[in-house]
C-alpha cells in the first residue's frame, strides 16, 4: 500500500487545531499504508497552547507525528515537513493548513487522480476568506506571469497532492526556509511542464483564531517575493 504523509503547518492556532485533527485523521486512517503513513502537524514555535493539544491528541491517534521547532514562517515549516515525508519514504504528499478552511472530504477525488498526476491541487474557485485575499491571490498571477512566463491557476493553494520522488527532485531547487515554498514549486511544476491537474474546492473563512498575516506583512513578503523570484528564474533558465 501507498505510504501517504499529510503535512500540515501550525501556528498559534489553539482554537483550531483540535477540531483539524480530527477531520484529517479519519483520511490518514483511510489510507493508512500499512500503518506507515503520518499526519505531521509541525509547530512553527508557537506562542499559545497549539503544541500542547497535538500532543495530548498523539496519545489518542497513533498516526500522528507531531514536530516542534523555532519560529521560521509558513513556508519554512512546509519545507521542513515535505524533507521529512521524503526522508521517511513516502510516496505521496498532501498538504493543507490548520486554519481549517480547507475540507477533508475533497481529498478523495484527488487522491483518485494522482498516478496520473505530477502534482493535483486545488483551485479556491469559490472563496470565503475575503476580497483582500482573493486579490493577493489574481496579483500574484499576474507577478508569476512577468516573472516567470507561466500561467498558474492558483500558485499557492494549501490544498495539493504530489508524489513524493518527483518532489524530492524539484525541492532542490527552493531556496533553504523560502518563504513562498509552495508558490515556487507551483512555478517549477509549470516551467518543467510536469503533468498537473486542477480540481476546484471549497475554501471557507478561517474556522477560529486569528490570522497572523495581515495585508502590511503580505506586501512586504510580495517586495522580497519579487527579488527572490527574480534569482530563481536565473536558475530555471540555466538548467535548460
Amino acid at each position: 500500500m501507498e505510504k501517504l504523509f499529510i503535512v500540515i503547518p501550525v501556528y498559534n492556532e489553539e482554537a483550531n487545531i483540535k477540531s483539524v485533527i480530527e477531520e484529517w485523521y479519519p483520511v490518514i486512517e483511510k489510507h493508512n499504508g500499512n500503518g506507515e503513513s503520518r499526519l505531521v502537524l509541525i509547530d512553527d514555535g508557537s506562542k499559545d497552547n497549539t503544541y500542547s493539544i497535538i500532543q495530548e491528541c498523539a496519545k489518542k491517534y497513533p498516526l500522528i507525528k507531531a514536530i516542534t521547532k523555532q519560529n521560521e514562517g509558513h513556508g519554512a515549516t512546509i519545507l521542513h515537513g515535505y524533507n521529512d515525508a521524503i526522508e521517511n519514504g513516502a510516496d505521496y504528499i498532501f498538504q493543507t493548513d490548520s486554519d481549517g478552511q480547507t475540507l477533508p472530504s475533497e481529498f478523495e477525488q484527488f487522491w483518485n487522480c494522482k498516478e496520473q498526476h505530477e502534482m493535483v491541487i486545488g483551485h479556491r474557485s469559490k472563496r470565503e476568506d475575503g476580497f483582500s485575499r482573493y486579490f493577493v491571490t489574481k496579483v500574484l498571477k499576474v507577478t508569476l506571469k512577468l516573472c516567470f512566463g507561466v500561467t498558474v491557476i492558483d500558485a499557492n493553494t494549501p490544498f495539493r497532492l504530489m508524489k513524493a520522488d518527483v518532489l524530492k527532485e524539484n525541492l532542490k531547487l527552493v531556496p533553504e526556509k523560502f518563504n513562498l515554498s509552495n508558490v515556487i514549486i507551483s512555478v517549477i511544476y509549470a516551467k518543467k511542464k510536469y503533468n498537473v491537474k486542477y480540481i476546484p474546492i471549497t475554501f471557507r473563512q478561517r474556522q477560529g483564531g486569528v490570522n497572523s498575516i495581515n495585508l502590511k506583512k503580505i506586501c512586504k513578503i510580495g517586495r522580497q517575493a519579487v527579488k527572490d523570484f527574480k534569482e530563481i528564474n536565473k536558475t530555471l533558465k540555466e538548467m535548460k
